[in-house]
């Protein structure tokens, strides 16, 4: 598959910054492409390889067959733990393990492959913002798991980004208690029966006040 992969990319014109004019004939004529840069396997690169390789199929290749186009994508991956994942697809395809039935498909899995990276440090970077504000404490609880996932957080440093995104009073309460939460879901289970019960609270203290102000309390004793 290398000797095939190696022909494609001379039918291609494998070098230079620009296809021009007919260059095959699966290729469209008289398009001005950019070429691809070669891809590494670097995580924050992954999309724009692969949003690249769409463009250069749909206007060069759009008629070669799925291996071809297959085989076109693996010649501009290269480089450190790229060529492992290649060597692997390679083997797999020749060996007929690995079937795809568009190129969509072997590009989403080239993206799910390299681009874990890439998303598990946008969650990170979610998790790290997440303050509860003005919110419920259920539904900052349901929006930090929603982050937490694929974050990369677990344990004892999930724990600590939870306590730093809820409000001052409540965090402060819990860890003053004699036995303070440990886990995650220690964490928010009690930080949400206290947030739900100080709620409560004020909503009573102001249904108080306001029927003191109207006039509205007990009626005084006869003397």
């Amino acid at each position: 598959m290398q000797v095939q992969i190696q022909a494609l990319l001379a039918a291609t014109g494998g070098t230079g910054s620009t296809e021009r004019g007919v260059i095959g004939p699966n290729m469209g004529p008289h398009i001005e492409v950019a070429k691809l840069a070669i891809f590494n396997g670097e995580a924050g690169k992954v999309g724009g390889f692969v949003i690249a390789c769409k463009l250069y199929l749909r206007m060069k290749m759009r008629e070669a067959t799925v291996e071809k186009q297959v085989q076109w994508v693996l010649s501009y991956i290269q480089g450190e733990s790229a060529d492992i994942w290649k060597e692997n697809v390679m083997e797999e395809l020749e060996a007929g393990e690995m079937d795809y039935e568009t190129v969509e498909e072997f590009l989403t899995a080239l993206k799910r492959e390299f681009g874990r990276g890439v998303e598990e440090l946008v969650k990170a970077a979610e998790l790290r913002k997440l303050e509860q504000g003005g919110r419920t404490m259920k539904e900052f609880v349901q929006e930090f798991k929603r982050a937490a996932r694929g974050s990369g957080y677990e344990g004892r440093p999930l724990v600590e980004e939870f306590k730093r995104g809820i409000n001052g009073g409540i965090r402060r309460k819990l860890m003053e208690v004699e036995n303070p939460p440990a886990s995650i879901e220690q964490w928010y289970k009690r930080a949400t029966a206290l947030d739900r019960n100080w709620r409560e609270s004020r909503r009573e203290e102001e249904r108080l006040r306001g029927k003191k102000e109207t006039g509205g309390g007990a009626p005084k004793q006869e003397q």
